[in-house]
């Protein structure tokens, strides 16, 4: 990283529980977890659900280009609330274990807890009869600052501004500002209440990025859903408008929802506010002086072969317009495929790739699969954009058993 580049990673973006359906594989089953690297390399860790344990293990591999294993390694974590899916990591980051490492924590004092709420949190995960070993095995260094909604200070050039969110039992909302961008961390947000309503608004003033809670739909909001402390798509809309951010990130993706699901509700958001993304594990967000950079995961899991293929392939341009050409497949596996474009496609759209496979003059079958978009480069030739897609399920085709 550069020294004026931040970078936003999320290791954990379901709600409520994990999720290991195969078809919620591809935005991620682990719960909430962000990391954000400030610049000049302050870390600081938003919740602690399980993506934690992914973070822990990239932060101790060898081959870590952020921290090396031999290093000592320090964080600010920030705690939105003390709800299950954002606490149930504690346990298996293993950075917590190591003595030469160093942990700021910071969240507010719970009604039902008292005074050290945070503390008694924490230490909660390792109690008995919940885990086979206490909090004495944490040798980590630890610190435990509370605030409340409103406060403003500042950690090594970041500057960190917090608010009430509405949520049961409580919830606090981050804004985290530095020289390199801001990002506004809102999950867990149900919307309604106008004092809240309005602390988020502020908040999210002109942020860069907007990480918001979207985790129904907004049928489910209005009915079966009221009450229970979350929002949707197109709440997330509103706010991003009013509040004029840059990027939206739809969040805290609920266990039920499906990838087809979220599919849905990142199209139907992007009608309404272009720059949209969904969360995904593994997504990363750089922010500098030449603005917002978005990258998905890898999504090579399968084995692939080289070939060449003529396709057609259709969707949607990073400006908007639908485009339809000829395109060569490179190559192919059941999962995705590789292929070259003139058009250059957004990241999470939809394409349709159809490809005419001959077997002889006399016969020929067409194969159409539809894929979202994982990768996008400029090819080595002129106008060319080498492009990476996963193949998603069809509506309406029956789910394969096996």
């Amino acid at each position: 990283m550069t020294q004026n580049t931040a970078k936003l990673v999320f290791w954990g973006v379901r709600g409520s529980t994990p999720t290991l359906e195969r078809d919620t594989w591809r935005y991620g089953g682990n719960t909430a977890c962000l990391e954000f690297l400030a610049p000049g390399g302050t870390r600081f860790i938003l919740d602690c659900g399980t993506g934690l344990r992914m973070l822990g293990n990239r932060l101790r591999a060898p081959n870590n280009h952020w921290a090396e294993s031999h290093e000592a390694i320090e964080a600010h974590v920030l705690v939105t609330h003390y709800h299950w899916d954002h606490i149930q990591g504690i346990p298996f980051f293993q950075p917590f274990f190591e003595i030469q490492n160093r942990f700021h924590f910071c969240s507010f004092e719970s009604e039902s807890l008292g005074r050290h709420s945070l503390r008694q949190v924490l230490e909660a995960q390792l109690a008995k009869p919940y885990f086979p070993v206490d909090v004495t095995t944490m040798k980590s260094m630890r610190t435990f600052r509370e605030v409340t909604g409103g406060e403003e200070w500042e950690i090594e050039g970041t500057r960190i501004r917090t608010a009430w969110l509405n949520h049961p039992q409580g919830c606090l909302g981050y804004r985290l500002e530095t020289t390199a961008g801001s990002v506004v961390y809102a999950t867990d947000n149900e919307p309604g209440v106008p004092e809240l309503d309005e602390n988020l608004r502020k908040l999210a003033e002109g942020a860069d990025v907007l990480v918001y809670d979207a985790q129904y739909s907004p049928e489910q909001l209005a009915t079966i859903r009221k009450g229970w402390g979350h929002s949707s798509w197109l709440e997330g809309v509103k706010i991003a408008r009013e509040a004029k951010v840059g990027h939206l990130v739809l969040f805290h993706h609920d266990p039920d929802s499906s990838s087809r699901t979220i599919d849905g509700f990142l199209s139907a958001a992007r009608q309404e506010f272009p720059a949209t993304w969904a969360a995904m594990e593994g997504m990363s967000i750089n922010l500098s002086e030449r603005g917002v950079n978005l990258k998905l995961p890898d999504a090579r899991l399968g084995q692939r072969r080289r070939l060449r293929f003529s396709a057609t392939v259709s969707g949607l341009c990073d400006d908007g317009r639908a485009f339809e050409e000829k395109a060569t497949v490179r190559d192919l596996s059941v999962q995705g495929a590789y292929l070259y474009l003139h058009s250059r496609p957004r990241l999470q759209s939809e394409l349709r790739v159809v490809i005419e496979a001959t077997g002889d003059e006399s016969h020929s079958s067409v194969l159409s699969l539809r894929g979202a978009v994982v990768y996008c480069e400029s090819g080595r030739e002129k106008n060319q954009n080498g492009v990476g897609v996963v193949f998603v399920e069809d509506s309406g085709l029956e789910s394969p058993r096996d």
